[in-house]
């Protein structure tokens, strides 16, 4: 079986981790089967969204395969392997192909650690399983997140929750997770990818022009000015107006027939 599982469905890519017996740890040829795998999702103009998980219950991705790092890392020059890896990432979507714009569901099953945990964080939207856990124990062996995990634990759940898991080591399950806005629901294991499809199917109602320029705009303001941040969201949002479907779907909202509509005149997903 290949070490990753990419299955298209309609406009949907599912990606499974899948080294099961070695709790989905990438290793260095897993590494670039990700790389592939994210850089099709890319270019398939039929794809829109992407869920991601870990093959098994016992996790979603225990970082790097160490028995398959090691050797790399240790025989490098140290000095000038950072510079190198700036390109590289993990697994392609933590750095390098980061700009993916289409949305990205990770559909936590079990331990994201590590590398693990980074992944689960580049992606947009995490649902976590009952059983999920979610731990950076880099610093137990002497270094830390190098692929965006302290970035994006910042950026999502702020300097507390990155100051407690990245000084201590320790994990945190998958309420915890919830509560500091780590993950977005937690379900049922048995329940998870239905919760991972109904997730991508709210997306998917919506245009794809839109939701491809609303996470760009998101990724663009964090950490900028305020000042930067209005005009920047301004630029992008009214730029929507040039979009050709605009116009339909305007019209679909004034005679309330657009699909998912809440409120007073509700419809159908």
């Amino acid at each position: 079986m290949p070490k990753v599982l990419y299955e298209k469905s309609d406009k949907i890519a599912y990606v499974t981790l899948n080294r099961p017996e070695a709790m989905n740890a990438v290793d260095l040829e897993m590494h670039d089967l990700l790389w592939e795998t994210w850089k099709d999702f890319a270019a398939d103009d039929d794809l829109e969204l992407a869920i991601v998980t870990g093959a098994g219950n016992e996790a979603f991705c225990a970082g790097a395969d160490l028995k398959s790092h090691l050797p790399y890392w240790l025989g490098k020059d140290t000095s000038a392997y950072p510079r190198d890896k700036i390109k590289d990432g993990f697994g392609g979507i933590t750095r390098g192909l980061h700009r993916i714009y289409k949305p990205i569901i990770a559909a936590v099953n079990g331990w994201a650690v590590a590398g693990g945990l980074e992944t689960a964080l580049a992606c947009d939207i995490r649902i976590a399983s009952e059983n999920a856990m979610f731990g950076s124990f880099e610093v137990r062996r002497g270094y830390h997140h190098g692929d965006g995990g302290i970035v994006r634990m910042v950026n999502t759940c702020g300097a507390g929750i990155a100051l407690e898991m990245n000084l201590t080591g320790e994990p945190i399950d998958a309420q915890r997770a919830l509560q500091c806005n780590l993950v977005s629901k937690v379900v049922p294991r048995d329940q998870l990818m239905t919760a991972a499809e109904d997730m991508a199917a709210k997306i998917l109602r919506n245009d794809a022009w839109a939701i491809r320029s609303a996470k760009e705009t998101i990724l663009n303001v964090i950490g900028r000015p305020l000042d930067d941040q209005l005009a920047y969201e301004a630029i992008t949002g009214y730029s929507g107006l040039s979009n050709p479907a605009v116009p339909g779907l305007l019209r679909n909202f004034a005679d309330k027939t657009d699909k998912g509509r809440a409120g007073r005149n509700t419809t159908d997903l």
